[in-house]
Order: structure tokens, then sequence, then C-alpha cells
């Protein structure tokens, strides 16, 4: 009964990282889309709604990880637990379509999606395969963040 007690609180530990991990995705994706809603240039805007796009990937991949542990998971965006927020009120940061404003905001976000993605893996109650996708996750996030970052330097 020990044994099946560890499991089913190791599972559980697992579903709670990763939908800490689809928390922060979902707000990527909504920081990238309002990113795409309020830059004038196509380039950008394709480019925002792109990495929405990988972000939307992202948490689909994560879901039907939680899936084969045995749980159903939340289809819609909104909280899914107490993690820190970063993109909130990205609309404020934004206003007039202030381009170098706007990337900065993902640039921000990107920084606090690395953090967590780093720390959930340090944290690792996962199995090599999960592991394995966490961390293809988190390199697709640290190369979006350089391009970004290529963007900001464009502009200054």
């Amino acid at each position: 009964m020990e044994n099946t007690d560890r499991t089913n609180q190791e599972t559980s530990t697992t579903i709670d990282q990763l939908e800490g991990l689809i928390a922060i995705l979902e707000d990527g994706k909504l920081g990238y889309t309002n990113a795409a809603e309020n830059v004038e240039d196509a380039q950008s805007k394709a480019d925002f709604l792109s990495y929405a796009r990988e972000r939307a990937l992202h948490i689909t991949e994560l879901q039907d990880e939680i899936n084969k542990l045995g749980k159903s998971t939340n289809t819609t965006s909104g909280p899914l637990g107490a993690i820190h927020r970063t993109w909130i009120d990205f609309k404020s940061m934004v206003t007039g379509g202030d381009k170098e404003a706007i990337i900065n905001a993902c640039i921000t976000g990107e920084e606090a999606a690395i953090k967590k993605y780093e720390s959930t893996l340090e944290e690792g109650h996962f199995n090599p395969m999960l592991h394995g996708l966490v961390a293809k996750q988190l390199a697709n996030i640290k190369n979006t963040l350089a391009k970004i970052e290529l963007k900001k330097e464009a502009i200054i």
C-alpha cells in the first residue's frame, strides 16, 4: 500500500508541475496574441502570432502527458494554480503600440517562462521521456527569447 501511495504522490506532483508549466504557457500565448494585436508592422505581427501558436502546441503536448497520467485537463485558459503571472496587464504596458514596450514585455515573459521551466526540471519528478519533452520546450522558449532580443537590438 505504501508503494501505491508514493506512486500516487509522485504522479500528483508531476501533474502539478505540468499544470504550472501550462499556466505560464497560457500567459505567453495570451501575451503574444496581444502583442500581435498591438504592433503595426506585418513581420512583427506574424512573428508574435507564430510564437502564440508555438505556445499552444506546447500546451497541447503537456495536456496530453497529463491525460496519460490519468487526469483530464482543462482545455480553456484560466488560472491553473498559484503561479506568478508575468503577463498580466500586458495591454496596459503596450498602450499606443510602442514596439519597444511590447518587445520588453515579451522578453520579461520569456525570462519568467525560462525560469519556471528550469526550476521545474531541477525539481524533476519526470520520467526520461517527459523530461526530454520539457527540455525540448525549454530550448524552444530560449530560441524565441533570442529572436525577440534581436528584434530589440534592431530598434534601439
